[in-house]
């Protein structure tokens, strides 16, 4: 039987002292496997034994079958924003708090990855929202997201005013805390903290969840994949857009705030036995009826 991969890389969170002792082992065994692997650059710089090809992420986009990322959420996210335009398949290895993309345990994570490189997997495409300032009829700043763009007043203890408009149809003028604009992916983030619903992933949706409005009566709606959602800063304070916490550019007042739907996605791969209700009654700590 022929299978898909023949390149695999591998990506660890920066200065993790487990994830440096895991990775080497995790390589020897690939390679025991007959895969060819490639090490990160950045993650190899912290190995203290290191047998494998290091390339950056950009050359891993091209030249790796599949990625396997070890760390938390917060990894795979940088990863996924990464590799996404190359449609490299990730698989996730946790060692952070919740897991909700990384969902391997290190406890049988060769097992586990021996059976979905011999076809023992299922894939799952996630979608990825695109973030643009506009000031002065000029873009000055962008950035993906796989979880949210929030939209947030900063260190100020006043509200922000900003008007929301949905394809270019006015919606509502919004005094808040802020505003999160977030995939289904980032419903069970920022978005279900401030009240939003949870949106199954396989849902190609955008859900815009205001944080601490001011009138009570500015709830949460859900829009389709083909909305362009502009936010038109009133007065800005020291507010700020924030692209996955990770990608952050300051507002002035009379900026806009342009998202919309990434056109390439996120391709995961999860064992078999995956469940998102499952894993959704275990990290959120849903009980269960015996």
């Amino acid at each position: 039987m022929n299978y898909p991969f023949k390149t695999i890389a591998l990506v660890g969170k920066h200065r993790n002292e487990e994830i440096a002792a895991l990775i080497p082992d995790l390589a020897e065994f690939l390679k025991e496997l007959h895969y060819e692997v490639f090490i990160d650059q950045l993650t190899a710089s912290y190995l203290a034994v290191n047998t494998c090809k290091t390339l950056t992420l950009e050359e891993i986009g091209h030249q790796a079958d599949l990625a396997v990322v070890m760390g938390g959420d917060g990894t795979m996210l940088n990863i996924a924003r990464v590799l996404a335009s190359n449609d490299v398949p990730l698989i996730g290895i946790n060692l952070g708090r919740l897991g909700f993309l990384t969902d391997l345990s290190t406890d049988n994570m060769q097992e586990t990855l021996r059976e979905m490189l011999q076809g023992q997997y299922t894939t799952e495409r996630r979608m990825l929202l695109y973030a643009e300032v506009v000031r002065d009829d000029g873009s000055v700043f962008n950035a993906l997201a796989f979880n949210d763009v929030v939209l947030y007043r900063g260190t100020s203890s006043g509200m922000i005013e900003f008007q929301v408009s949905i394809n270019n149809e006015y919606v509502c003028t919004m005094r808040s805390d802020g505003l999160i604009v977030a995939t289904p992916n980032g419903s069970t983030a920022y978005a279900l903290s401030s009240g939003g619903p949870i949106l199954h992933p396989s849902l190609d949706l955008i859900e815009l969840v205001p944080v601490c409005p001011h009138t009570l009566s500015n709830r949460p709606i859900v829009v389709g994949p083909d909305a362009s959602i502009e936010v038109h800063m009133l007065s800005s304070l020291d507010s700020r857009v924030h692209c996955d916490s990770h990608s952050n550019f300051d507002l002035v007042q009379s900026d806009r705030i342009v998202v919309r739907r990434y056109p390439k996605t996120v391709r995961l791969l999860h064992p078999v036995n995956h469940s998102y209700y499952r894993m959704l009654r275990e990290k959120l700590s849903w009980s269960e009826l015996h």
